[in-house]
């Protein structure tokens, strides 16, 4: 396991899911964590967000594993809950090597059936706040000339997608984000990736087939249709991407987009 010992990840969406998964893996390697997560829910999806009691055993968790963990209950959407908690970082850790723009919403809905209100909340976590968690992040980087830049993206981010349009949408903006801040941020020895998971067994995936009156078997099989055996991959499926993406041994890729697909955009 590569070594992340001194260094710092600030991830968004950090309560549960991939990003719990990330951070665990993370901080199994070495690396203080900041979690930063809305830790309530939103009216828009109707599913269970990440909760305050996540939250807190998260920082239990990372700390028993050694490195510390500073907990930040923040919305990506709003920039002064950004600042202070880039500003507390700082204070804390003195350094942001990694960041992984990871929170995110999915919902259903035909593209003329939309409300405008679902539209924009989609677009302004999804894409907007992750540009608004990296506008605060990159400064830092470049101060340290280094760091990393991960943007969870989906298979969503690659082809299109029934009723999801907006969420796609979201998703295909992250690639160009994250190619060009790959060229931008290349000077400063900052590397830019983004990846692009199939379904993932995590408590949003269970939520979206609570909101279709369906299982998670069934969405797995109308919408992902992965080549490999399996409906779904799990969240340590992610973070050993994630692990392998901030190493030294992906010190010259950036700007480039990785699939966890099972198999699926092969069709």
């Amino acid at each position: 396991m590569a070594s992340l010992t001194g260094k710092t990840a600030f991830i968004t969406g950090a309560a549960h899911g991939q990003g719990r998964a990330v951070a665990l893996a993370l901080a199994q390697a070495g690396a203080n964590i900041v979690a930063f997560d809305v830790a309530r829910n939103l009216t828009y999806p109707a599913y269970t967000f990440g909760s305050e009691n996540e939250h807190d055993s998260l920082q239990r968790e990372v700390n028993a594993l050694g490195p510390h963990c500073l907990i930040w209950q923040g919305d990506v959407r709003r920039d002064e809950d950004i600042i202070a908690a880039v500003e507390q970082t700082m204070n804390r850790f003195g350094r942001i090597d990694i960041l992984f723009n990871n929170a995110g919403i999915c919902a259903y809905g035909l593209a003329h059936e939309l409300t405008e209100a679902a539209w924009d909340d989609m677009l302004d976590i999804n894409l907007k706040g992750a540009w608004l968690v990296a506008r605060r992040v990159i400064p830092v980087m470049m101060e340290q000339q280094s760091g990393v830049i991960i943007n969870n993206s989906s298979i969503a981010g690659l082809r299109g997608m029934n009723r999801l349009s907006h969420y796609a949408a979201s998703k295909w903006g992250l690639v160009g984000l994250t190619k060009s801040w790959a060229i931008e941020l290349a000077p400063y020895n900052i590397r830019v990736n983004s990846i692009h998971p199939t379904g993932v067994n995590t408590p949003m995936n269970d939520g979206l087939a609570a909101l279709e009156g369906t299982t998670t078997q069934e969405i797995a099989e109308r919408s992902a249709g992965n080549l490999l055996p399996v409906p779904w991959v799990e969240p340590e499926d992610v973070s050993a991407m994630v692990l392998y993406l901030v190493s030294d041994g992906a010190r010259y890729i950036t700007g480039s987009q990785f699939v966890l697909d099972a198999g699926l955009l092969t069709r």
